[in-house]
This record gives C-alpha cells, structure tokens and sequence, in this order.
C-alpha cells in the first residue's frame, strides 16, 4: 500500500511530465508554421482601359460635296486637295450617266458645278467669261453628243466610266501659283444597253482625255457645299490628249 508522501511525489512528477510533453507538442506545431512556404495568392490584371483617344477608330469616308446624286447615276464630287483623287474623279464624271435617271441637260447642268474660273484672268468678267466658255466647250467637244445620249435612252442606257489609270501631268502655261495642273488618262467607258425584251448587254470603248484643276488658291467652293476654297475644281475639259 502507498504512503501518502509516495503519491504526492508521484502526482508531482505526472504533473511534469504532462507539462514537457505540451511544451515538445507546442514546439513541433512553430517549427512547421515557420517552415511553411506561403502560396501566393492568385492576382488580376488590372492594366488601366484605353480612353476614348487611345482607342483605334476607322478612316472616315471620302467627303463628297453631294452623295445623292449617286442615285442619279452620276459620279459625286470629292472634297479634297489631293490633284491625283479629283482628277480620277472628274474624269469618270465626265463620262458617267443614267439616262434613265436624267436628261442631259440636267447632267451638264450638274458637271457646271465642278467649274472654277480661271485665275490666270486679271479680272472677274474675264475669269466669268473664259468659264462658260470652258463649261461651253465641255458639251461641244468632250461628253457624249446628244445624238448619241438619245440613241442609249432609246435602250434604256447607261454609261460608267472608270480613270483609275496613271496620270500624265502637264505644266499650265503663265501659272505662276503653281497650283494648276493639267492631268491626262486614259477613261474605259463601260456602256450598257437593253434589248425589247428587256435584256441587258455592255461594251467597253477606251477614250484620252485631259482636264485641268486647280487646287490651291482661288478655287471657288460649290455653293451650299462643305468645299472649302483652296479645295480642288475644274477648270477646263479637253478631248484627247495634250502629252507631247
């Protein structure tokens, strides 16, 4: 049987061991807390959005002085500087009609819009004068005779004209701006006629023609238009080619 002083030195040492075993169990739990490598925790890119001047936008269409007329078969005027675009331009329009969509008359009357006077004149009446002749000149030796118009009408006719070829320029006499040039290519004419049955056939003529622009000082807008002055105009058709 234990003596008391025998089982309070046992309770003493239970009491021990009980407080080494903690302290080794506290030990082992540090060691592996402080020997964990952490786990970096996953991230989202948060590069700042482009604003409304970073982001990339499309070209804006070519400026026209008047897209309606498209729907009566004619080409539509550009707004622009650039002699190679306008020139491509005014030659195709030259040649390019519905006479279905029209008459003649009114055609010209729109091809009348394209003119500037000539600033070569020293005076307005001058400068007036030399454009009619010009516009003149432009029904009489250039577009197609109204024979001809009234022929294609009688078959529901159309013509499309295509100056998508190289320009040869050629210096403007007496032009001391320098902001005249005369632009030669050849036009393909693409006509398109119906039989009485109402069936379509086309042929393409190749024509030379020239015309001269201005684009720089003096140029007079079209009226009610976005033209500005200093905008590309014609000034002068010719039939054929003025290369030497």
């Amino acid at each position: 049987m234990a003596t008391p002083r025998s089982s309070r030195r046992g309770l003493v040492w239970a009491i021990i061991g009980a407080a080494v075993l903690l302290v080794a169990i506290i030990a082992i739990v540090a060691s592996s807390m402080l020997g964990k490598t952490p786990v970096a925790s996953p991230t989202v890119n948060q590069s700042p959005r482009p604003n409304a001047s970073q982001a990339p936008t499309d070209p804006p269409p070519e400026s026209v002085v008047d897209e309606s007329v498209i729907q009566r078969g004619w080409i539509a005027e550009p707004i622009t500087k650039d002699s190679d675009l306008y020139i491509q331009a005014a030659l195709a329009a030259a040649s390019t009609f519905d006479t279905q969509q029209s008459t003649r008359a009114e055609w010209l009357s729109y091809l009348d819009t394209w003119f500037t006077p000539d600033t070569r004149y020293a005076t307005e009446q001058e400068r007036e004068d030399d454009m009619r002749a010009s516009q003149l000149e432009l029904r009489q030796g250039v577009v197609l005779p109204e024979a001809d118009w009234n022929s294609l009408a009688n078959e529901n006719g159309r013509v499309t004209a295509d100056a998508a070829g190289e320009i040869a320029y050629t210096d403007v006499p007496e032009d001391s701006s320098g902001n005249m040039r005369i632009g030669t290519t050849d036009v393909v004419l693409t006509f398109t006629r119906s039989d009485s049955g109402g069936k379509e056939s086309s042929y393409d003529e190749k024509v030379r023609v020239s015309v001269q622009v201005l684009c720089g000082d003096g140029s007079v807008p079209a009226p009610n238009s976005d033209q500005q002055p200093g905008d590309c105009k014609v000034v002068r058709y010719f039939s054929g080619s003025l290369e030497p």
